[in-house]
């Protein structure tokens, strides 16, 4: 008899400056196993130094434009997220649209639906907030993130360049249009088999 393992809940938690050293360690753990293998050493060093300071991971997180969650798995952090709104956005700015700045998840947790639970959480903040689309930048050498997005709607529309270290890399950019369909509450969606 084949047994099955559950994995226990993951729970997703908006965060904010109180959780400074907990965002901080996710965001350099996961950044790190992401992007090690494919970057210098001295940029990896640089870029975890510089981004994710005390100094700048406080502002990000006090900046009333930008949201973080953490996704739990009981006591331990095993992926986060970032999302911009306003003039918090790196790139368009526009007020009718959400950023997706940073999905990121623990390794070992690949596979196991936490990024798409962080992603769900985001479409749940865009429909809330009546944005008409999400967006996001995604290195074009990171297929694994691109099948991911593109599964969930997204499409390419333009490329920017990413600054690592001393590396100049190409992001491509995508965005998900977000239909009248996707703003209505949960429980007509349910009721009509939207979702």
């Amino acid at each position: 008899m084949k047994q099955t393992q559950q994995m226990a809940q993951v729970t997703i938690v908006k965060t904010g400056a109180d959780d400074l050293a907990t965002v901080q360690q996710i965001s350099r753990e996961t950044f790190f196993e992401t992007f090690a293998e494919a970057n210098t050493e001295a940029d990896m060093n640089k870029y975890l130094t510089e981004n994710f300071s005390e100094a700048k991971m406080t502002a990000e997180l006090n900046h009333p434009d930008s949201q973080f969650y953490i996704a739990w798995l009981g006591e331990n952090p095993v992926g986060y997220m970032k999302l911009n709104a306003g003039q918090a956005q790196t790139e368009l700015q526009d007020p009718t649209s959400l950023e997706i700045e940073r999905i990121y998840v623990k390794s070992a947790f690949h596979g196991k639906k936490v990024g798409q639970l962080l992603y769900d959480k985001a479409l749940k903040v865009a429909r809330a907030t009546q944005k008409s689309y999400l967006w996001l930048g995604v290195w074009e050498e990171n297929l694994k993130a691109i099948r991911f997005y593109e599964k969930n709607g997204f499409v390419a529309f333009d490329k920017h360049i990413f600054k690592f270290g001393e590396d100049e890399q190409t992001d491509i950019m995508m965005k998900k249009q977000l239909s009248a369909a996707d703003h209505l509450p949960d429980s007509f969606r349910i009721a009509d088999g939207l979702i």
